[in-house]
């Protein structure tokens, strides 16, 4: 008997992220950059429950335990603030990683149940997010959702697929994915979707602010562009630094913090000026370091330890008034509750 027959659906978690370093090159023929980033997976988890449908069609809603459903964002246009809410359709890539594991089994299905009377599945779904990471805040929210759609998904139409064949899969949807299936810390390359997972035997305490204004990752890459060219700044290659990994890997919070970098920070500062005060505001409650995450805006502040994280916190909340989560990772990857 399937799961899905005994429980009605299957629900799978899948991690946000954070770049301990993030490393920028030059802008390539195809419009991507080649990158060299510390990914390193947090205990903030997408949920995306999957549903069968028997007409095949496949559906996205939000939770109503969602922290998180719409983001202010500046139209680059306008000028204005505008509210851009979650797309609930095609676009939503949780919707778009359905439909590509539908495709591979309707591919597979042609060539196994090629026989007269073969059963086949319709492979429709009803998929339910509950956000909890937040929304174009640079930590990977939505390939978390595609990640965790993958796994939920397989389970529930019986892929017979691993972890790695998944992940494989999610690389065709976006660099981030494959990193939220497997979860923990890896090296990233390429247009950071060459991934070189990282043995690890320590953890790192880390609190999460999240912005209320969204920051496209597209223009804030045009942005650094931008910055260099008028710098008269050639970008390099770009590498990590290997003392950083090792010591992500161990968990020595003090090294880490000396090594953190982030080439993505002074675009988005330029764009969002508050979050140097954000993350100055860090520093005076005692966070070891702050960083803007990926692309920002969310701002991740580095503990000592647990004691530490909380009390950053709950300092950053009654300061500020502000949203501080304290995190911790490296966390698991996407896996079915």
């Amino acid at each position: 008997m399937r799961d899905s027959e005994f429980f009605g659906h299957v629900t799978a978690v899948a991690p946000g992220k954070v770049n301990l370093s993030l490393r920028v090159g030059p802008l390539r023929a195809d419009g991507y950059h080649n990158v060299a980033t510390l990914y390193y997976a947090v205990s903030l988890y997408e949920e995306v429950v999957a549903t069968p449908r028997q007409d095949g069609a496949i559906t996205v809603q939000l939770s109503e335990r969602s922290a998180f459903t719409a983001v202010e964002h500046t139209d680059p246009e306008s000028g204005e603030k505008v509210t851009a809410q979650i797309p609930l359709d095609e676009r939503n890539l949780a919707h778009r990683a359905a439909v590509l594991l539908r495709e591979t089994l309707q591919e597979r299905d042609a060539v196994t149940l090629s026989f007269p009377g073969a059963e086949r599945s319709t492979y429709g779904v009803d998929l339910t997010i509950t956000k909890n990471v937040p929304i174009a805040g640079g930590m990977g929210g939505g390939s978390a959702d595609a990640a965790a759609a993958l796994v939920a998904c397989s389970a529930l139409w019986e892929a017979g697929l691993t972890k790695e064949q998944l992940a494989e899969l999610g690389s065709q949807l976006g660099a981030d994915v494959p990193f939220a299936i497997l979860g923990g810390a890896a090296v990233g390359q390429g247009a950071g979707e060459n991934l070189s997972p990282l043995l690890t035997r320590g953890e790192l305490h880390l609190v999460i602010v999240p912005a209320t204004t969204g920051l496209s990752t597209p223009e804030v890459y045009r942005k650094l562009d931008a910055m260099r060219h008028q710098a008269g700044l050639f970008a390099e290659e770009p590498e990590l630094d290997q003392d950083l990994v090792r010591a992500a890997c161990t968990g020595e919070a003090e090294l880490v913090a000396t090594l953190m970098a982030n080439d993505l920070q002074a675009p988005a500062v330029s764009m969002l000026p508050e979050l140097d005060e954000m993350m100055d505001a860090g520093l005076a409650e005692g966070a070891l370091q702050g960083m803007v995450s990926g692309s920002g805006p969310t701002v991740v502040f580095l503990a000592r330890d647990a004691s530490a994280a909380n009390q950053l916190s709950t300092g950053l909340e009654e300061s500020l008034d502000v949203w501080a989560l304290p995190v911790t990772g490296p966390a698991h990857g996407a896996r079915l509750l």
